[in-house]
């Protein structure tokens, strides 16, 4: 039987590729490693405790000893699917160590423990954001130079650039994923639609950063969670994958869209405010690659975002932390 370890299996993309996985009883044992820090929901997967092919174990991958211990007492694993990660570029404006510390430092110690078992296969979730700004009409292939221009973007890069590393001087099979922002229900109330959705259920008025026509490819985590499934077969190492959407829209013009859904009306629910510092205009990616492996998305963009509203207003959350 197969043995596999998810990273941050308590985030909003770890827990949704948790609960995707175990959903299909296809016979792996699962360990779910997560250092359970401010944005995890261990409540999503409340229902996997009953599972015997999933185990719960609480570490940091910042820490060493304690990804020796998980891959002493626990591995070797057949497949390593790498999610944790600090994510937030606002939090990251203010503060840049914890991002250093699970961002690089985490995925470095992840790394050397996955090489010392001498097999088995990874997969390092990135994102988009790692190229810095995307002019209009440009969409990056894999091999785009990468201009991170947060400390957010900057760990991610970095950690992006040691997996490759390990790849190219050790021999290890690892991919990376490289992804626009997904959505969907469940997710921290910090990023941009969750936080605009919890805000408007509240009465609130959505804090939409400068003017607003920032670009963004949104895809819905279900499209995401079967790319990274496609992947775990179809991945080769030292390759990197696009997962896109194409489906861009302005930060503004979404606003608006979940001012419709939660009946607010635009004036009364929106507000703008001073722009963050280094906001990337857009960004774009070219997932050719991946769609020549039979994958596409499947959820529009309007259903998804429905799906997202349904499942806040059943688990009311105030918005909380950065703005």
């Amino acid at each position: 039987m197969s043995r596999l370890l998810v990273t941050g299996g308590c985030g909003f993309l770890g827990g949704a590729y948790l609960l995707h996985l175990l959903g299909r009883r296809d016979g792996a044992d699962v360990f779910n490693f997560d250092a359970l820090t401010y944005a995890a929901q261990p409540s999503r997967l409340a229902g996997l405790d009953r599972d015997p092919h999933y185990q719960f174990v609480h570490g940091d991958l910042a820490e060493a000893g304690q990804v020796r211990a998980l891959f002493k007492s626990h591995g070797p694993f057949d497949l390593v699917v790498h999610f944790a990660a600090e994510t937030h570029v606002d939090r990251s404006l203010l503060n840049a160590v914890p991002f250093v510390q699970s961002n690089v430092l985490g995925t470095q110690n992840l790394l050397d423990a996955f090489r010392a078992q001498t097999s088995g296969r990874l997969i390092h979730i990135s994102t988009d954001e790692v190229y810095g700004p995307v002019p209009p009409g440009m969409f990056l292939k894999e091999d785009a130079p990468l201009h991170p221009r947060n400390p957010y973007a900057a760990t991610k890069a970095a950690a992006d650039h040691l997996v490759l590393a390990a790849v190219r001087s050790f021999g290890l099979d690892a991919w990376i994923v490289r992804s626009v922002n997904v959505y969907g229900p469940g997710q921290y109330p910090e990023k941009f639609i969750p936080l605009a959705v919890t805000t408007l259920l509240s009465g609130a008025q959505v804090p939409v950063y400068g003017d607003g026509e920032q670009v963004r490819d949104w895809l819905y985590v279900e499209d995401f969670v079967r790319a990274v499934r496609l992947l775990e077969t179809q991945g080769r190492p030292g390759e990197i994958y696009h997962v896109a959407a194409q489906d861009e829209r302005p930060n503004r013009k979404v606003a608006e869209l979940l001012c419709a859904l939660c009946d607010v009306p635009v004036k009364d629910g929106i507000r703008l405010v001073d722009d963050r510092p280094g906001h990337d205009r857009r960004y774009g990616l070219d997932a050719g690659k991946l769609r020549g492996l039979g994958w596409s998305p499947e959820t529009d963009f309007g259903a998804g975002l429905s799906r997202t509203v349904d499942y806040f207003r059943a688990h009311p959350h105030r918005p909380a932390g950065v703005r």
